[in-house]
């Protein structure tokens, strides 16, 4: 049997620099592999010469991974694996899998018995969870929130609920072009002693994370267009 592995080789958030935020026994590995399943080509190249100058592009192989690829397809990407070699998959920020295209190869993986290995890196849901000052114990992340203005709003007044009543830390974001969106929505439709957490540019020379109330945020907020964001309603204690 192969003792090949499917690895998850997380990516940076927005940073310039890999050395902060991926461990340099990771980028060494890495520089071994020659096999991709990649969100994005031209992003996973950057990155891959990011980790490493030198790396031999050219001598490699990329697999297009979405969430909505064809299992077919799949299991094409697991043949490497199969036959000894290693397979590496690469989102286009932060952890494969989560919140990102992932998860179905991993699925496939365990049921054809390939053995899966996730490496450290950074994640953007657990690094504004520890920024954040709430509850790190209970805590639910809920992903990208509805395009619809109504259930939008309907899923934030339960977040507020929900944090209030249990003291659950409700964790999620959207796309960066929505983001304005949400931050009204929650200025608009929350309590004033509602508290929020607002992180964004994770990891990078900008990078913001403040946790304030409902009140305190119409006064302080500031344009999370194009930003990466993530977005917190809690409770501190």
């Amino acid at each position: 049997m192969s003792h090949a592995k499917l690895y998850l080789l997380p990516s940076t958030l927005g940073s310039e620099s890999t050395k902060a935020v991926i461990p340099s026994d990771v980028a060494t590995m890495v520089s071994e592999f020659r096999y991709f399943a990649v969100e994005d080509i031209k992003a996973a190249r950057r990155y891959l010469r990011k980790l490493d100058r030198e790396f031999p592009i050219d001598d490699s192989t990329f697999f297009i991974l979405k969430n909505n690829t064809p299992v077919e397809e799949l299991y094409a990407m697991l043949r490497p694996v199969k036959d000894g070699n290693n397979l590496a998959v690469i989102s286009d920020a932060g952890c494969p899998g989560i919140a990102d295209p992932g998860a179905n190869l991993v699925a496939l993986a365990h049921q054809e018995g390939v053995w899966v290995a996730p490496l450290v890196g950074p994640s953007s849901i657990l690094l504004a969870l520890m920024g954040s000052g709430f509850n790190g114990q209970e805590f639910s992340f809920h992903g990208y929130l509805p395009k619809d203005r109504k259930d939008r709003v309907r899923k934030l007044r339960d977040f507020e609920a929900s944090a209030r009543r249990t003291g659950i830390t409700h964790v999620f974001m959207d796309t960066p072009f929505r983001n304005m969106h949400v931050l009204d929505d929650m200025l608009n439709e929350l309590s004033d002693d509602t508290q929020i957490c607002i992180a964004s540019n994770l990891t990078t020379y900008d990078e913001n994370i403040r946790t304030m109330t409902a009140k305190a945020w119409r006064e302080n907020a500031y344009e999370l267009s194009k930003i990466p964001t993530m977005f917190l309603i809690g409770k501190t204690r």
